[in-house]
């Protein structure tokens, strides 16, 4: 579950924005300034920190604005705003060749597998349901902030846009792995 260890800012925002959309922005910067310097102290490749990267740009952004504006509007979409800005950064590595979750899987998986296709279809696959997840969570915040459910929703909604995804992240790669491979040995 170490993918989950990148979403740690952004559960921060969701749980500490309670107390106001700022300090949960706050909270999301520190967070992730943190981790991206302890990653890049460990010396891990820019393909392992794309999460991270975009990470700290966000809440760089919403920090400020945040500081600047306390009363503005935008406070009540934050949740909708941080898990749009999860899916279009999801979204953009497929787009790009290059999905989120190689770099992340390369810190667990050994080098020989890389550079195989199952490797590489799996982390699209698990990049994708991530994408999808963000995108219908975003979605689905809009809706719960526009229709006024209230915190319990939202946070509801929060915890489903990043638990589901996380077990479909832990389940698939053996399911794949176990359908790949026979398949391997008939080419």
């Amino acid at each position: 579950m170490s993918y989950l260890r990148g979403f740690l800012p952004w559960i921060a925002l969701a749980i500490v924005s309670t107390l106001g959309w700022q300090w949960g922005a706050l909270a999301g910067l520190v967070l992730g300034a943190a981790m991206l310097i302890r990653a890049r102290r460990a010396g891990l490749a820019a393909d392992a920190l794309i999460l991270e990267c975009s990470t700290v740009a966000f809440f760089t952004a919403l920090t400020i604005f945040a500081f600047a504006r306390p009363d503005s509007g935008l406070k009540d979409y934050v949740g909708a705003l941080a898990l749009g800005w999860l899916a279009v950064t999801a979204w953009t590595t497929l787009a790009v060749g290059r999905p989120f979750t190689t770099g992340i899987a390369r810190r667990q998986a050994p080098p020989e597998v890389w550079d195989t296709y199952a490797f590489r279809h799996i982390n699209v696959v698990i990049t994708r349901a991530w994408s999808i997840a963000f995108t219908l969570s975003a979605a689905a915040m809009v809706v719960v902030v526009s229709a006024g459910l209230g915190v319990v929703a939202a946070l509801a909604v929060q915890f489903a846009g990043f638990v589901l995804p996380a077990l479909f992240t832990a389940w698939y790669p053996g399911w794949a792995r176990s359908r790949l491979a026979p398949a391997a040995h008939r080419a």
